[in-house]
């Protein structure tokens, strides 16, 4: 994933610079005005940081029956899940080479996490299912624009909340079919970097950033699953193209 969105990247640079002989694009008027307006895509990877308790290897006894219910874990991993999003752009130029933007998206993305016992039979993995709005505010670097391209450094924080439920109500569930929940609202930094491109009658903003949840999203519950986590921590992912 990484490899193609470098690709991307050097395409983007080449356009730029292939572009440099020709005459400037007005791109859509989108830089001139100190306020204006864009939507965006973004396909999004995201996986946990999983912070264990000390005692994490220990089998889970049913408090009712005071039995194990599994055999000691030997493993929790968290595998990258792809995702997508949909969004707005606000941009608000602050000088030649600074803008403030909000851009508000509805987030649509699974989370994964793999539990490995001694027991290969008991292997199980917990997909945690996410409709979200994500608000970020964010700082946008931008270099001297060549012709047709400029290249910008992005970065900010932004807050996550969930829109809905899914998959979450499950008091009446044996206790190997117990879900892990994350916590409804939370808030994470981003950077990353990205170029502009500029055509008649828009501008293009291919864009990667790294986003890393502040503090813990776990929602602890005593069961097989939430019982050997202590924290959980949301490391994203996300390629952008913004339309301006």
């Amino acid at each position: 994933m990484v490899k193609k969105v470098l690709l991307v990247l050097a395409l983007c640079v080449w356009m730029g610079k292939a572009g440099y002989a020709q005459v400037q694009a007005w791109g859509g008027g989108a830089d001139q005005n100190d306020l204006s307006f864009g939507f965006s895509f973004q396909y999004i990877k995201q996986d946990y940081k999983i912070i264990k308790k000390p005692d994490w290897r220990t089998p889970f006894v049913d408090p009712e029956t005071n039995r194990n219910v599994t055999t000691p874990l030997t493993g929790i991993s968290s595998k990258s899940v792809p995702g997508f999003s949909v969004g707005f752009i606000t941009r608000y130029r602050l000088t030649e080479h600074l803008e403030a933007r909000v851009t508000p998206s509805l987030v649509f993305a699974d989370r994964q996490l793999d539990y490995a016992f001694e027991d290969p039979k008991e292997n199980i993995s917990k997909v945690i299912s996410s409709t979200q709005v994500d608000m970020p505010l964010l700082l946008k670097l931008k270099s001297d624009r060549i012709r047709d391209f400029r290249a910008y450094l992005i970065g900010g924080i932004k807050y996550s909340t969930a829109i809905g439920s899914k998959g979450q109500s499950d008091a009446n569930e044996a206790l190997m079919q117990k879900r892990v929940k994350n916590v409804r609202g939370f808030a994470s930094y981003e950077a990353g970097i990205g170029c502009d491109i500029y055509f008649e009658f828009f501008k293009l903003s291919p864009e990667i950033k790294l986003a890393n949840s502040f503090g813990n999203v776990l929602v602890p519950e005593n069961h097989p699953f939430s019982s050997p986590i202590d924290k959980l921590f949301l490391h994203s992912l996300i390629f952008s193209l913004h339309f301006e």
